[in-house]
């Protein structure tokens, strides 16, 4: 059978997406081109969040054919966040004639994504569709919701297949009328592979590490890493781990704070107050370094409000660990099993988050049957999974009439 010819249209190279692309490309049933619209996340960058400047260390443009669309209304300059018209591109009509049978559109909030969208049904491609929205990810009112079902009733007109990232998208896009057998459940992972390699080759260097952080051994861990800034909400863990760090029963935990960014003064002047020596703040930190704290904590959590996904939860439970997430995080609904690898809170309550912090260090037996369940939950959410997903969204439109 011949191959599928896919072009996946997105907006600039991004960290995770590279080694998925690179497993889509390998694969002999599928002929893969991307397109770019923009290369400005190829360059060093100023990000406000993490207070820092910002270069990939990993490969985002290898191992898959790829080219980078020209722009009008002027390109995209590094550390500049992609919006409705920019970039906005040009020359689709040109590169998908003839020479694909889909259009993959990541993100559907882009004025070029549409004109491409359209393009490709006029010329007779399916069209597939990938974003990362849910009904948690933004509060919209009644007249917003409303005119969200109308924008889906346009858009699904042009659609054929829906990739859903998982349980809350799929219920996203359900909740504005489409069908369910249009979506196809294509996770949102991580390169579990690199994040298992990176966790064992950390493991021998972690009483090293441990000690250079000058933290006690045989001490459990609490590891955020994530911007300082206020949709993160750092200070929920802090007050968390404030009410439970000292008291009978509790083994003496650690709180390791990854990030950098606006609440980084105001967190160390809370800490400070307290006198809260076992609350270390270690600033920005990069993948490999992040590998490093994985592997040295036995708790990794994630307190954000209005998170799409949060894959650094992902990557945590390739370490091993136990996971707690609030119920804004998107990845809590398909990642974490309460009260089997970790568990879900409610936003913003911080006498939740801290019961759930004492029920795991309490524990360590169940800590770490914790940990080994994450490990064989991200097992199943893989890009293999994204491939099957791929592949099932291909039969299906296949037979779409």
């Amino acid at each position: 059978m011949a191959k599928t010819r896919i072009a996946y249209l997105v907006t600039h190279p991004i960290q995770y997406q590279a080694p998925l692309l690179r497993r889509l490309a390998a694969d002999p049933d599928i002929e893969l081109k991307v397109f770019f619209g923009s290369d400005f996340s190829l360059h060093s960058f100023v990000d406000p969040g993490f207070n820092r400047t910002i270069e990939w260390d990993v490969p985002l443009v290898e191992g898959y054919q790829h080219t980078f669309l020209p722009t009008i209304f002027g390109a995209l300059k590094p550390g500049e966040s992609p919006s409705f018209w920019r970039p906005f591109n040009y020359g689709m009509a040109s590169v998908l004639a003839g020479r694909f049978d889909v259009l993959w559109v990541h993100g559907y909030n882009r004025a070029s994504h549409w004109r491409a969208i359209l393009t490709a049904k006029r010329l007779g491609l399916k069209v597939l569709i990938r974003d990362e929205a849910t009904n948690i990810s933004a509060h919209r009112s009644a007249t917003k919701q409303m005119l969200k079902r109308s924008f889906f009733r346009t858009l699904d007109r042009f659609v054929d297949g829906y990739l859903a990232i998982g349980t809350l998208n799929r219920e996203y896009y359900q909740a504005f009328g489409i069908k369910p057998e249009k979506i196809f459940l294509t996770p949102y992972a991580v390169d579990n592979r690199f994040f298992q390699e990176q966790a064992a080759k950390a493991a021998p260097e972690r009483e090293i590490l441990r000690a250079k952080l000058g933290l006690k051994p045989d001490r459990p861990v609490i590891l955020f890493a994530a911007k300082l800034i206020d949709r993160k909400r750092p200070f929920d863990l802090v007050d968390a781990f404030l009410k439970i760090h000292a008291e009978p029963g509790v083994r003496q935990p650690y709180l390791l704070l990854a990030g950098d960014g606006p609440l980084k003064s105001a967190l160390a002047q809370r800490i400070a107050a307290e006198g809260a020596s076992n609350i270390r703040m270690l600033g920005f930190q990069s993948q490999a370094q992040l590998a490093q704290l994985y592997d040295l904590s036995d708790i990794f959590v994630l307190p954000s409000e209005r998170e799409s996904w949060g894959l650094v939860v992902n990557e945590a439970m390739n370490s091993g660990r136990a996971v707690i997430v609030n119920d804004r995080v998107g990845a809590g609904a398909d990642l974490v099993h309460a009260g089997q690898n970790g568990f879900v809170y409610p936003v913003g309550d911080v006498d939740a988050l801290s019961i759930c912090l004492r029920s795991i260090l309490r524990d360590p037996e169940r800590c770490h049957a914790m940990g080994q369940r994450s490990l064989k939950i991200i097992d199943r959410w893989s890009f293999e999974e994204d491939l099957m997903g791929l592949r099932n969204a291909l039969s299906a439109i296949r037979r779409q009439r």
